[in-house]
């Protein structure tokens, strides 16, 4: 079983920040990612919608046969809570691996968290943050324009429309002196650039992708599941929209070509 995929989903493209990372950390293992391109966003929907689709792509998933499966999506590691234990492989989102990661970098006791609508209103991240530490400040921000951004290649730091975003919806944060950021959504690496230099180099950010791939590394040696075959992984791609149009954005998350490694599905096959 050990050099079956580790399987990941997320409701588009941010997820890819994750894939990127668990590459770099494991990078002898089989990935397969699907994006959910035809229902996204998620961070808008009800938390009963955010659960049924999450059920959906898990099980698309574990019809492929993976090891394990990683929620790479706020919105989704903070509303579908049960998910893991309607599952039959081990299961992490990003909320525990991010937050625990937050609360140990923290020098002042003061963290924000930034996200789509759904993750900040669900209070997942401050829950886990204060679970682990109740003195610590949490203080939130939803942030639904940086995935816009992203997705519409708006990520340079110089870009004048990225600098005024980041600063409206940063400015408070910065005023609170935070010292941690958690970037709650998997598309905001892309323009941690943008964000680090508006709250200046005193802050750290913390990368949910980064932290859910470490983590996700500790449970597959933790249950004997890790690839120790002598060669490099490979990763396969799946869509429930064009392509063509995942196929090109990707690029920017992966910093490589992934044509002709994407495939299509319906999203009557993800339901099934």
């Amino acid at each position: 079983m050990s050099e079956q995929a580790i399987g990941v989903f997320d409701s588009g493209l941010g997820g890819l920040t994750a894939v990127k990372e668990l590459v770099k950390v494991l990078p002898q293992e089989n990935i397969i990612y699907f994006g959910d391109t035809a229902r996204v966003p998620y961070g808008n929907r009800s938390r009963e919608t955010i659960i049924k689709y999450a059920e959906q792509d898990a099980g698309f998933l574990l019809s492929k046969g993976v090891k394990m499966i990683i929620a790479a999506c706020g919105t989704v590691s903070s509303n579908a809570l049960e998910l893991p234990d309607t599952l039959p492989v081990p299961f992490t989102g990003v909320i525990v691996p991010t937050a625990a990661a937050a609360a140990n970098a923290t020098r002042n006791g003061r963290i924000g968290v930034i996200g789509t609508s759904a993750t900040i209103n669900s209070g997942a991240y401050k829950n886990e943050i204060l679970a682990r530490n109740n003195r610590i400040k949490v203080y939130q921000q939803d942030c639904p324009l940086f995935v816009s951004l992203v997705e519409s290649g708006f990520i340079s730091e110089k870009d004048e429309i990225v600098r005024l975003v980041v600063e409206r919806y940063l400015c408070d944060m910065k005023k609170e002196k935070i010292d941690t950021l958690i970037m709650g959504c998997t598309h905001f690496p892309i323009i941690a650039k943008a964000i680090s230099d508006y709250l200046g180099d005193n802050v750290t950010l913390i990368d949910s992708g980064r932290e859910t791939a470490l983590y996700a590394a500790h449970l597959l040696s933790k249950n004997n599941l890790l690839n120790t075959a002598n060669k490099i992984g490979s990763c396969r791609y799946y869509v429930s929209d064009t392509v063509e149009s995942f196929e090109k954005t990707a690029e920017i998350f992966l910093d490589k070509s992934v044509e002709g490694k994407v495939s299509h599905i319906s999203i009557e096959q993800v339901a099934l």
